[in-house]
């Protein structure tokens, strides 16, 4: 891994290493610009910091129902918290509602504990849900459980 703040040294400890055979290659990026010249000397990871931060800050600026949130893998997933408000999804049962092919209820917070969720466990208002669900699906998936 080469996470120096200067993209030149992280580059070159990268040449330098792949005569080792080393399994895997990590490096951090300061100038996004430079991530292709990365890739083209074989880098498997290019992580940039402040790409990173940048993302996080527009999904919570974006979705501000939210109340935590976690990003899974490369993006692609995304652990929401949030409170259930929305009129039509207030007094259904989790199997109603979950699981589909974009998203899972995975934990119910009730009376400050996390309560894995059974089927017929009947959603109410102000209640705190954690869900599993695909990044690209994560704005429909709130508009089901809140008031955007």
């Amino acid at each position: 891994m080469a996470a120096t703040g200067h993209d030149e040294s992280n580059l070159l400890a990268c040449v330098l290493v792949k005569e080792y055979n080393v399994p895997k290659i990590i490096a951090r990026v300061n100038d996004h610009s430079h991530e292709a010249t990365y890739k083209k000397i074989g880098v498997d990871e290019v992580i940039s910091p402040e790409l990173t931060a940048a993302s996080y800050l527009e999904k919570l600026i974006v979705r501000p129902k939210i109340a935590d949130l976690v990003i899974l893998g490369k993006g692609d997933a995304e652990l929401l918290d949030f409170t259930v408000d929305y009129k039509k999804t207030i007094g259904k049962k989790v199997s109603d509602l979950s699981p589909t092919d974009d998203f899972i209820i995975i934990a119910i917070h009730e009376k400050g504990k996390i309560v894995i969720p059974k089927p017929d466990m009947i959603l109410k208002e102000g209640m705190k849900v954690t869900v599993l669900v695909k990044t690209k699906f994560a704005q429909k998936v709130l508009k089901r459980f809140t008031k955007l």
